[in-house]
C-alpha cells in the first residue's frame, strides 16, 4: 500500500500534458529554464512547481524529463557542461606549431572557458561539487562524463602514464573547482553598504581573536579573476612535465 501514492504520481506525470506556453517540452528546454530560475532565484528558489509554472505546464509533466529533484540538480550540472562544450567548440583550440595540441595550453583553455561559464551561472556552481558527492560516476550525465574524458585524453596524449594522468586529472579538477568556489564564496554582509568594512560586516568579527583575518578581509573579498586561475594552474602543472 505504501507504494501506491508514488505510482499514482508517476502515472499522473505520464498523463500530464507537456505542451506549455513555448510548445512541447524537451529535456533541453526543461534544463535551460531550470538554469534560468536558479540564475534568478538561487538554488533554494528552484522547485518542480515553480519550474512548471515558468514553462506553462503542470509540475507532474516535468517528471518524464527529470524524475526527481536530485535528477533535476544533476541535470543542471549537465546543462553547465553542455554550455562549456559549446564555448569550447566555438573557440579555436590552441596548438603547438602545426602538429600536436599543447596539453598545458589546452588545459588552460578548458579552465578559462569553465571560469567564464561559471561566472555566468554563479548560483549553480556549488552543484559542481555537491553532485559529485552524491551521484556515482556511471550515473552522471554523458555531458559531465565527457568533461572528464576530454582532460584524460589530453593527459594520455601528452605521454603521461596512467597513474600520473590520474594524479594530474585529480589535481586539475581540484584546483579548478576549488578556485571557482573560493571566487564565488559569500562575503558581503550588507551588499548595499558602500563602506567595505561595513559591507563585509567586520564589526561582527572579534578583533582580538581574528586580527589578521580582519586586516585581510577586504583584499580576500576581491576576485582573483582568470589571471590568478592561470597562474595557479601553471604552478600546479609544473609537477607534470609530460612528453618533451
Amino acid at each position: 500500500m505504501s507504494g501506491q501514492p508514488e505510482e499514482a504520481a508517476e502515472g499522473a506525470g505520464r498523463r500530464a500534458s507537456d505542451r506549455g506556453r513555448y510548445g512541447r517540452l524537451s529535456r533541453e528546454r526543461v534544463l535551460a529554464m531550470a538554469l534560468e530560475v536558479v540564475d534568478r532565484d538561487g538554488l533554494s528558489g528552484l522547485s518542480m512547481r515553480k519550474l512548471g509554472a515558468e514553462l506553462g505546464v503542470e509540475a507532474m509533466a516535468l517528471y518524464r524529463y527529470a524524475p526527481s529533484k536530485d535528477a533535476l540538480l544533476d541535470g543542471l550540472v549537465e546543462a553547465l557542461c553542455q554550455e562549456l562544450e559549446k564555448v569550447l567548440a566555438a573557440e579555436p583550440e590552441p596548438h603547438q606549431g602545426a602538429e600536436a595540441v599543447d596539453w598545458r595550453q589546452a588545459l588552460h583553455h578548458i579552465a578559462l572557458a569553465t571560469y567564464r561559464v561559471a561566472m555566468r551561472h554563479p548560483n549553480a556552481v556549488p552543484l559542481l561539487a555537491t553532485r559529485l558527492l552524491s551521484t556515482p560516476l556511471a550515473r552522471r550525465p554523458l555531458a559531465v562524463l565527457r568533461s572528464d574524458e576530454r582532460v584524460l585524453v589530453l593527459l594520455h596524449d601528452a605521454g603521461l602514464g596512467e597513474r600520473e594522468a590520474v594524479a594530474a586529472h585529480r589535481a586539475f579538477t581540484a584546483w579548478l573547482l576549488g578556485y571557482l568556489l573560493v571566487e564565488l564564496r559569500a562575503m558581503d554582509d550588507e551588499p548595499d553598504e558602500p563602506d567595505p568594512a561595513f559591507r563585509l560586516g567586520l564589526h561582527r568579527m572579534p578583533a582580538q581573536e581574528l586580527p589578521r583575518l580582519r586586516a585581510t578581509a577586504i583584499a580576500l573579498a576581491e576576485r582573483g579573476g582568470p589571471e590568478q586561475l592561470a597562474a595557479g594552474l601553471d604552478a600546479l602543472l609544473d609537477a607534470f612535465p609530460g612528453r618533451s
